[in-house]
């Protein structure tokens, strides 16, 4: 999950090379290196990525080479274009909803880690051959400004009221994973009736942008009570904002979930250092990283939470729905937006 806010420049994928790759004299650094593609957050400054590559290489002696491809969505992409003469070895980011594509691609093959059943919980497997592997979660979630001048919603019905007319944020579910995210909770909720929901529910938008990071920095700066969000946004406020002012909503009929996972390329250039790689994310020496750097749970079920997660509320009721049905429903949702 990205978290500072901050706006992706990407036109074309972004290499980011290991420390080691213009060390001189001899090397075999192409036999010792895992490419991985991802998104922007993951290698950014305060991401992950540096930390997780220097463990790994410490552990297994393989360099990792990073490629940024912009969002989830555009990892895939680049895979696909790439499925004849493969350079990738890992896709790390690939969203829940994004599974039913990245299966039709045929560009990953299926992994099972020998460390995937001792730490993940099963609610949270992204597909039973292991195509995808699960790395991190959460919820998706409304979060609410307590300093606003109206009182926390208790449903996605209560939403629709008048009171919160022009109070909330959401984000392009074209363009943004909470935005498609927020589509689908409302898809699992209301079934068949979800477009009367969003046609109730159009007064109290105030805006739709584009990314995440556009619409969450005008929650935080106090343009609206509400956004879309994680419920592990939270956390990130108690923890460098010092605040417990933006709290996470957490709704009686369910909160739909976050995954994201990392899989193994199709005839990977370097295939055993893919699935080292894969094998090494769920172990509690990475997994440890991604809280306070994601923003998000981590999969292994060892990994003690910081205390920053200890009061972000958790949902009852978890709620999943195919990809396809999420896309599925955007357009007509598009529709009703616009009109």
């Amino acid at each position: 999950m990205k978290f500072r806010l901050y706006f992706l420049s990407f036109i074309v994928c972004a290499i980011i090379l290991p420390s080691t790759a213009f060390a001189g004299g001899k090397t075999d650094t192409a036999e010792k290196t895992v490419v991985v593609y991802t998104y922007g957050s993951f290698a950014s400054e305060w991401g992950p990525g540096a930390e997780i590559a220097k463990r790994f290489q410490e552990q297994t002696g393989y360099t990792v080479t990073y490629v940024i491809c912009g969002d989830s969505g555009s990892v895939l992409s680049k895979a696909i274009a790439e499925k004849k003469k493969p350079r990738a070895d890992i896709l790390l980011g690939i969203n829940a909803f994004l599974t039913d594509k990245t299966r039709n691609a045929g560009v990953l093959e299926p992994y099972t880690s020998p460390n995937l059943d001792k730490v993940v919980p099963v609610q949270i497997m992204m597909t039973d051959d292991h195509l995808l592997t699960p790395y991190d979660w959460g919820y998706f979630a409304i979060m609410y400004d307590t300093q606003s001048k109206v009182p926390a919603p208790q449903s996605l019905e209560d939403l629709t009221k008048p009171e919160y007319a022009k109070s909330l944020v959401i984000m392009d579910p074209r363009t943004s994973a909470p935005g498609l995210g927020f589509a689908a909770w409302t898809k699992a909720v209301y079934g068949n009736d979800y477009l009367a929901y969003w046609k109730r529910l159009a007064p109290s938008v105030l805006t739709m942008s584009h990314s995440w990071s556009a619409g969450y920095g005008l929650f935080t700066a106090g343009e609206a009570s509400l956004a879309v969000s994680y419920t592990t946004s939270m956390a990130y406020h108690i923890r460098y904002d010092k605040t417990d002012r933006y709290q996470a909503l957490v709704f009686d009929e369910g909160n739909m979930i976050a995954l994201e996972g990392m899989g193994v390329v199709k005839n990977a250039p370097h295939r055993a250092a893919a699935q080292a790689f894969i094998d090494f994310m769920l172990t509690e020496k990475a997994q440890e990283v991604l809280p306070e750097t994601q923003w998000m749970y981590p999969a292994n079920t060892a990994v003690p939470l910081p205390e920053s997660f200890k009061t972000v509320p958790m949902p009852k009721k978890s709620l999943t729905i195919s990809g396809t049905e999420a896309e599925a429903a955007v357009d007509a949702i598009i529709s009703i937006l616009e009109k």
